[in-house]
């Protein structure tokens, strides 16, 4: 109030009443703009069906933030999934990027209570039911280096328990040597990304090279290393429909067997074929609908190799050991400013391995 006549003596009184109208529009705008942005949470629904096990639904809750103008949006997520085997899968996570995306964390922690029923369990020719308790943890941070390179460290821990449901099975894990484990370990990490997008990219390609040494003075049982290449090429055509290719390869050294390279594919239990090293292939075109609807077809194939649960070598010019799949699927725009999709997909393999998914995000 001691300040008006001073402001009386500079301002006339059109004046200030159009500063007013100003000032109240540019808040009404301002209220409009508050109100039209999107909202931070996330609700997708999660399932999957495969004949090997069963059926699975759940829900994954998230919130988005971006910690400044050039960094990426981060994620911060719950999800759980209960199964009609009467299993159930539990996790939380954080996949974060600041500091002008300099910096990037990714971390997370997971229980599982699962039981499973294979047919034909790694091969043997053999049906087991196993039930499998686990807990997870796993942490990793990266530093922007020069463009596109980060260099940085990670750490997991992991409480893996295997057992059969009935006596028949426990006498076949027994057999094909298969435990459960304590690990723990710590790595490197050396990764290049210059996609667009972390969720939906359309260019841009992305290596990351990484190794885990599991250390029985980390809390683990055995001393083993276990080290993966993680390729992945964008290639964007026509109108929005983009082209994409990955390559995954996963070495392991003195691991025990419950520990060896699984199948990476869509279509495949993982977990059920293993083998001391593992190397796939995936390429994926996704087509445009709509603004906000895909539709993606993709083909593949992994090789087992190297030492086999049971000793036995194995090479990829066995094509016992090969592990083709194929499939399609279709996929809607959740969050346009962050490129999250739903994603609905079929996948087949051989051996009647097949799978229906609903879940967050494209495979890769």
């Amino acid at each position: 109030m001691l300040m008006l006549p001073a402001a009386a003596a500079e301002t006339s009184t059109t004046e200030a009443k159009n500063d007013m109208i100003e000032e109240s529009h540019e808040g009404s705008e301002s209220e409009k703009n508050k109100k039209a942005a999107p909202s931070p949470w996330l609700f997708v629904p999660l399932f999957s069906s495969s004949p090997k096990l069963d059926t699975a639904a759940g829900m994954m809750v998230g919130y988005m933030h971006r910690f400044d103008e050039k960094s990426r949006p981060s994620l911060f997520g719950i999800s759980a999934k209960y199964t009609t085997s009467e299993s159930l899968i539990a996790n939380a996570f954080a996949k974060t990027s600041f500091g002008e995306d300099h910096h990037r964390i990714l971390g997370g922690m997971m229980v599982g209570d699962i039981n499973n029923d294979y047919e034909n369990y790694l091969g043997s020719g053999k049906p087991l039911s196993t039930n499998d308790n686990y807990s997870f943890a796993f942490l990793r941070y990266l530093y922007r280096v020069e463009g596109d390179w980060f260099i940085g460290a990670q750490g997991a821990y992991s409480n893996y328990e295997l057992q059969g449901q009935d006596p028949t099975s426990n006498e076949i894990l027994d057999e094909m040597g298969l435990v459960g484990y304590k690990s723990g370990g710590v790595g490197a990490v050396v990764m290049h990304d210059s996609r667009d997008s972390d969720f939906k990219a359309t260019k841009g390609w992305y290596l990351n090279v990484n190794n885990m040494a599991y250390r029985e003075a980390l809390g683990g049982e055995q001393d083993f290393d276990i080290w993966r290449v993680d390729y992945r090429g964008y290639w964007e055509h026509g109108d929005g429909n983009v082209f994409a290719v990955r390559s995954r390869h996963q070495f392991s050294n003195n691991a025990p067997a419950g520990a060896y390279s699984p199948v990476y594919l869509r279509g495949y239990t993982p977990g059920e074929y293993l083998a001391q090293h593992m190397s796939s292939i995936e390429v994926e075109e996704r087509y445009k609908l709509a603004d906000r609807w895909t539709a993606t077809v993709f083909a593949g194939a992994a090789c087992l190799y190297g030492d086999s649960t049971s000793g036995e070598q194995l090479n990829c010019g066995d094509s016992e050991n090969l592990y083709p799949a194929w499939g399609a699927g279709i996929q809607y725009l959740l969050k346009p400013e962050a490129g999250i999709v739903v994603n609905l997909e079929y996948a087949m393999g051989k051996d009647d391995n097949q799978g229906i998914y609903l879940k967050m995000g494209y495979s890769f």
